[in-house]
């Protein structure tokens, strides 16, 4: 369960999708089938995320941009309101 007083968020893939949760929301939306996983979050800025991801047939990992807003409105949520809590995403899957 992710940790709403602390304002962590997580983010992690599950074969063809990403996943981003905070508090009760659990947002899913595809990706590429060749990421493998998330390896780390380098920069979180309102719902912009840069991150480290590994895919298949990569020999290094590659850096993803990752714009969370329009995911959010195109799901009916106020992305302002959802996003204004979050502090941190960390990668995680537990």
């Amino acid at each position: 369960m992710v940790n709403d007083v602390s304002g962590c968020a997580r983010l992690s893939s599950k074969g063809a999708y990403s996943i981003f949760s905070f508090g009760p929301h659990v947002i899913r939306f595809r990706t590429s089938r060749a990421l493998k996983r998330y390896l780390s979050i380098k920069q979180w800025d309102n719902g912009y995320l840069v991150v480290d991801a590994e895919y298949d047939g990569a020999s290094a990992p590659v850096e993803e941009y990752i714009d969370l807003v329009p995911i959010l409105n195109n799901l009916y949520f106020d992305a302002k309101r959802i996003l204004a809590p979050i502090k941190e995403v960390v990668v995680s899957y537990e």
